[in-house]
């Protein structure tokens, strides 16, 4: 949005200098109605980099890690995260290997992980309680952290692995209390403090910055 552009819409019998003398008078207000979406809108950017190139900032766990090529002879593109994201890329691929191929390898390396990660909060969680998922899926969701079906089966969603670890954890968590708590009772709730007292910054982080995260990488 820019100040350039400003509709204004009203009855045909308004004339254009009555029009120009409102646009004058709400002039404060205009500005200061742009400047509050611009500051809405900035709070809410994508984490992705503009390209997935050498040097890019790959978004994972809370934190941002760099992004390096090298080449490789294995034959598909392989994705290792230690103090930086590195992409292995096959010679034969070295010259041609798009962004969004990079890219989408990261994706396949995350959800892996998060799924690797979730496997061990459920270890960590669920004898406590008894709460074991009948199974445990990865997806792709635009407006759920995570669902648990009517036969616990469980699903999170990878865009979770753009977020600190613990609040994954708390989204495991969550879920895995619905296998005993089918609502948000107060029931439910003390069942997920015995497992995470401090589950209520997470759960305000995600309010915070959910939006954020959904728009992906």
């Amino acid at each position: 949005m820019t100040l350039e552009k400003i509709e204004v819409i009203a009855p045909f019998h308004i004339s254009d200098d009555r029009l120009h003398q409102f646009v004058k008078e709400q002039w404060s207000w205009i500005t200061d109605a742009v400047r509050k979406l611009k500051s809405r809108a900035a709070q809410h950017q994508s984490l992705a980099p503009k390209a997935y190139h050498d040097g890019a900032s790959i978004p994972y766990q809370g934190k941002t890690y760099p992004l390096s090529l090298a080449p490789t002879d294995l034959k598909k593109i392989k994705i290792e995260h230690a103090l930086t994201f590195t992409a292995h890329i096959p010679h034969a691929q070295w010259d041609t290997i798009g962004s969004e191929e990079i890219r989408a390898a990261i994706i396949r390396w995350m959800k892996i992980n998060v799924k690797m990660t979730v496997e061990q909060l459920v270890c960590r969680h669920g004898p406590k309680h008894q709460l074991f998922p009948k199974s445990i899926v990865i997806k792709s969701q635009k407006s759920r952290w995570g669902s648990c079906g009517i036969h616990n089966d469980i699903a999170i969603n990878w865009l979770l692995a753009l977020a600190p670890l613990e609040i994954l954890e708390y989204v495991v968590v969550h879920e895995l209390c619905h296998i005993q708590e089918k609502n948000h009772s107060k029931q439910f709730w003390a069942l997920v403090a015995q497992h995470l007292p401090t589950y209520r910054s997470a759960r305000l982080w995600l309010k915070q910055h959910g939006r954020t995260l959904m728009l992906g990488i």
